[in-house]
């Protein structure tokens, strides 16, 4: 006979909640085992909704007691049961315990992937709680990455809506994460305001995980602003509660859970004999009664001394090892900020002092190329000129290897046509190739769309950086890039690019270590064919930002190809086509350049010298002062359309003299004209009130452009209110 559907579904969500109960209070092993029963029933009455939930719950089970493979199993079981039947509340909860897993297993951009998944679906279904905890995980692993601004503003969002409808779990966990990505982004004093609104919910309604992270990113932001009795009141606070919880969660751990098992097991089995010896006929031996009754006890009581003179042990180990773990990771931490600062520091300091003897060697050299030099002068000059510009592509490799290092690299998509970008790229190179009696070779393969979304500029740095490798070593050859789909998905094609070539190739040796910074073949190779050694590293940087991956094959003196395989969205729209603006010369009758004027302000006289020729090029009267002081008495003297404001300068520095003008002059056009372009200072500049920034040494028609602009609008702004 079978049992009733409704008796069998009972059951089933019965045991769920069972398990559920169990969960909650850190019973693990009974909790897994209820689940177990609940499956079985599931299976037998081939209820798919049930069988989904099942999976999810085990998956999330198997991640709390580090089983994380397990975990993907069983979530992938259930997502794929939960896809089928559209259930697509459940489906967004497995997607984010997806998350979770690949989170606890340092795999972040798949973790991203799994809560973006679980995001739509609660958007979907009008969740907001669950959308509010998966925004606030989604932060967290943000800032595992380091992209501490992507993780204020996910983590904004889900404070927004955690506000809003009062979760105040959610509330005071964003508030926290808000606190630890401040203390990183450099704001203490929004950090501890933050992170002590966070404690003061989570104490009040006792949560106990979420309190404990707090006080730990509290006692870091006060130990970073040197207040050291703060610092070690909040530690000692984190220190406290963590025991409290370790001791908890202990008593409650799945180990202690099978031996309580296995211990209810023996009680049932000695029960048994009790009853059978009870219906025994009387005139049964008293004694073996006694005996084995002694036995039994004998055994329950040995169970538990064991056990517990175990678990004993254990605490005892673990509370020692995680104090001195959590002193060893402080001075760690500690330690790691200290060099990132540092590190950040230097990079600043020696851009900006190379950068501005730069600008002299390249403004210097274009002049003097533009001037009629002497025949015989003008390859010197050209060599002047290329060595700046090397330094200078050497200068702008190290900050682009420290922004990929630091995960500050934003991915910036846009429409555009792949087949002739690489074109135009093979055009921008084939003088190089043609110098070294190169043919370059391009095959596009003819099924392949020409029009994609994907951030341009930096697979045109990859590109670059690898055909001019290839055009670098070798000589009197052939190069062939080709461009070919290996997989479709939908609107995502799976792109393979390859640059081959009939070079010096690479050793076996030298190819293990290729992709790292200042890596190339040789000293010799190195002063023969050039190069700074970090092409190749930018390239696999840029490669795992696009969540794709490289390879080579070589052979010395056969050839060497590289090819990288990268996912790309399929596009119906065509590249908006750029129109070209000839600034000054194609504008002067839109301006009155003779009633223009322009401050520079800046300390270096060479620097002085050839700002105000290149103003003079283009028709533009300038003043000039050498220090902060003299320009802000300028500007409240004169009426002047620009500023062009140097950054480091005897007495106060550009952002101080910004300011004090901002104070009486909101309008005015001031560009900070400066070699400083880490983007770590870039909000220093803002918050000082800079119209833009101009870094130094600036290209020619960028200067212009940026000019001209801030002249027109102030043209177009004039002629609206006459």
């Amino acid at each position: 006979m079978e049992e009733d559907p409704e008796i069998t579904q009972n059951n089933i969500n019965y045991r769920i909640l069972q398990s559920q109960t169990e969960l909650q209070n850190f019973n693990y092993y009974n909790a897994q085992k209820h689940l177990d029963e609940a499956l079985e029933l599931a299976e037998k009455g081939d209820n798919k909704k049930s069988l989904g939930l099942i999976y999810a719950l085990k998956g999330r089970i198997q991640l709390i007691i580090d089983e994380k493979d397990k975990a993907i199993k069983s979530l992938n079981k259930a997502i794929e049961i939960q896809r089928i039947i559209d259930d697509n509340l459940n489906l967004g909860s497995s997607y984010k315990t997806f998350g979770d897993v690949y989170l606890a297993k340092k795999d972040y951009y798949s973790a991203l992937d799994s809560y973006r998944a679980a995001k739509s679906k609660f958007e979907e279904e009008e969740l907001n709680e669950e959308l509010a905890e998966t925004l606030l995980r989604e932060g967290k692993t943000y800032i595992e990455l380091k992209n501490y601004h992507k993780a204020r503003d996910v983590i904004e969002q889900a404070l927004a809506i955690a506000k809003k409808y009062d979760y105040l779990e959610t509330q005071s966990g964003s508030l926290i994460n808000h606190a630890l990505v401040y203390n990183k982004l450099g704001n203490n004093e929004k950090a501890i305001a933050a992170g002590k609104e966070g404690i003061q919910i989570a104490k009040t309604k006792q949560f106990s995980n979420t309190l404990n992270q707090g006080y730990l990113v509290v006692s870091n932001v006060y130990n970073n602003i040197g207040s050291y009795k703060n610092s070690r009141e909040y530690l000692n606070l984190h220190l406290k509660l963590s025991d409290s919880i370790r001791n908890l969660t202990r008593i409650n751990s799945s180990s202690d859970q099978e031996t309580q098992y296995l211990l209810n097991e023996e009680i049932e089995k000695n029960h048994e004999i009790v009853e059978k010896l009870e219906k025994a006929e009387d005139d049964k031996n008293l004694g073996t009664l006694i005996s084995i009754l002694s036995v039994a006890l004998i055994t329950i009581l040995s169970l538990l001394t064991l056990s517990l003179y175990k678990n004993n042990n254990i605490r005892l180990k673990t509370n020692n090892m995680l104090h001195k773990k959590n002193g060893e990771l402080i001075i760690a931490k500690e330690k790691a900020e200290l060099a990132s600062k540092t590190k950040a520091n230097f990079l600043s300091t020696v851009t900006h002092e190379l950068r501005t003897p730069l600008y002299a060697v390249t403004g210097l050299s274009n002049m003097l190329l533009e001037e009629n030099p002497k025949p015989e002068q003008v390859q010197h000059l050209k060599s002047l000129k290329f060595s700046g510009d090397y330094l200078l592509t050497f200068i702008n490799d190290i900050l682009q290897i420290n922004k990929i290092e630091a995960n500050k690299v934003d991915i910036e998509p846009e429409p555009f046509n792949l087949n002739k970008k690489i074109n135009n790229i093979v055009l921008a190179l084939n003088n190089s190739a043609q110098s070294n009696n190169i043919k370059i070779h391009f095959e596009y393969d003819k099924d392949l769309p020409e029009n994609f979304i994907a951030d341009q500029l930096k697979i045109s740095q990859i590109l670059i950086n690898l055909i001019g490798n290839s055009i670098k070593f070798t000589k009197n050859g052939d190069i062939w890039i080709r461009a070919y789909k290996i997989e479709e998905k939908g609107k995502i094609y799976t792109l393979r690019f390859e640059v081959e070539d009939n070079g010096i190739g690479i050793s076996q040796e030298k190819q293990d270590h290729m992709f790292e910074s200042f890596s190339q073949g040789s000293i010799q190779i190195n002063r023969k064919y050039g190069g700074t050694g970090l092409g190749l590293s930018i390239v696999k940087g840029l490669i795992d930002i696009l969540k794709g991956k490289i390879y080579v094959k070589s052979e010395l003196d056969k050839g060497t190809t590289f090819y990288f395989e990268i996912p790309l969205e399929h596009s119906t729209v065509e590249e908006a086509q750029e129109k070209r603006v000839n600034y000054f010369d194609g504008n002067k009758a839109d301006l009155d350049l003779k009633s223009v004027k322009i401050l520079v302000v800046e300390d270096n006289k060479i620097n002085q010298m050839i700002t105000k020729k290149i103003l003079t090029k283009m028709e533009l009267k300038c003043d000039i002062v050498d220090n902060g002081e003299d320009a802000v008495e300028m500007i409240k003297a004169n009426d002047y359309n620009i500023i062009l404001m140097d950054i480091h300068m005897p007495g106060i520095s550009g952002m101080e003299a910004t300011k004090i003008v901002r104070t009486f002059d909101k309008e005015l056009t001031i560009f900070a004209l400066t070699a400083v372009t880490i983007e770590d200072k870039m909000h220093e500049f803002e918050e000082a009130g800079f119209t833009d920034i101009i870094p130094k040494p600036f290209k020619q028609e960028e200067f212009e452009k940026k000019l001209y602009n801030a002249l027109a609008s102030k043209n177009t702004n004039t002629i609206a209110n006459a």
